[in-house]
């Protein structure tokens, strides 16, 4: 291997649509270039032995976190490893999985950034910070339709997790350079919510983030859509990118295009083919979800060319725009008010 691979790390809550984003990003870079890893693999415990010890996945003591730490160093380096399993569908733990990292790997799970070590491999983290009426809809939907439980019996469990949601899974939001919010509009309750769901995005200056200033043409346009300001998150200055689940077809692909742009190692999908999540059985399109998707391969490209020593071009269309656009007061007022594309 040229380089080592690259990691993105994604973190969430039972439910909380970490599966799906991995998906989507998957699908963009090419399955051929992808290796995906779960860190539910890493449980100690099987679904019987929880019961009876009384511990849920989510605490750290039910995880073989020190061998996740190992594994990862291995992955930084683009070796080979024989990775647990843990198979969702019946709780059990099964025979173990040879695995060979490719250019990109993507880690998902519970407590990816729960240890410092965990966190230092990731080149780009994530974290899913879905509304928890909301997660706990998808979770009842998911876990009745997969894993062969009843109504009653998840919300059961998701009673018996709430401390360690609290001390455990909710804190990692502190590490994450992108923080991911898909909410139903407010006047839509979380079990009627549809495909049409806003995403907010907290863009943590961590890592640099495409620069889409030059779509502001000094004109506020409340009805677009997509609204880009700067903010506070827990204190520190942030970029928040908001897109309303009813954006018009025209502004999801404006922005679309602006993050292409940026991104010279990969040529452009058809929509259909990320963005894409499923509803119980059955399979819907979401515009916010697919930028969110198309956002994240964006951040694993360009740490792709920085370790390749390929400069990282600013797009020519970009450019012309910024050089024609007046500097300064322009690009002040664009980054203090909302955005609309």
């Amino acid at each position: 291997m040229a380089r080592r691979p690259i990691i993105l790390g994604i973190v969430g809550d039972s439910a909380a649509g970490k599966s799906t984003l991995t998906q989507g990003v998957t699908k963009l870079l090419g399955p051929e270039r992808v290796t995906h890893l779960c860190t539910d693999d890493y449980h100690k415990y099987d679904r019987v032995e929880r019961a009876r010890l009384g511990i849920t996945p989510l605490h750290p003591d039910c995880n073989y976190l020190d061998i996740l730490e190992l594994h990862m160093e291995r992955v930084h380096y683009g070796q080979a490893m024989l990775k647990p399993v843990y198979d969702h569908s019946n709780g059990t733990l099964v025979r173990p999985e040879y695995v060979v990292p490719r250019e990109f790997v993507i880690v998902e799970g519970l407590l990816g950034f729960h240890t410092e070590v965990l966190r230092q491999f990731c080149d780009v983290k994530v974290f899913l910070d879905p509304p928890e009426e909301l997660r706990r809809v998808w979770k009842i939907k998911r876990d009745c339709t997969k894993r062969g439980y009843q109504p009653e019996q998840v919300i059961a469990e998701l009673e018996k997790r709430q401390n360690d949601t609290r001390n455990f899974i909710r804190p990692q939001r502190e590490y994450a350079d992108l923080v991911v919010r898909f909410c139903p509009p407010p006047e839509i309750p979380p079990e009627a919510a549809g495909p049409n769901l806003n995403v907010q995005l907290v863009l943590r200056p961590t890592i640099p983030h495409p620069d889409l200033s030059y779509l502001f043409n000094g004109s506020q346009s409340p009805d677009s859509g997509v609204h880009l300001e700067l903010n506070r998150d827990n204190g520190r200055p942030v970029d928040i990118l908001q897109i309303e689940g009813q954006v018009a077809a025209e502004h999801i692909s404006q922005l679309e295009d602006a993050i292409w742009q940026h991104l010279p190692d990969l040529r452009p999908v058809r929509e259909d083919q990320f963005g894409d999540y499923l509803d119980r059985d059955q399979v819907r399109h979401s515009g916010p979800l697919a930028l969110t998707q198309l956002l994240l391969t964006y951040h694993l490209l360009r740490k792709y060319s920085d370790l390749s020593d390929i400069p990282f071009a600013t797009p020519v269309a970009a450019l012309s725009r910024l050089q024609t656009a007046p500097r300064g007061k322009a690009q002040k007022v664009a980054r203090e008010r909302s955005l609309s594309v």
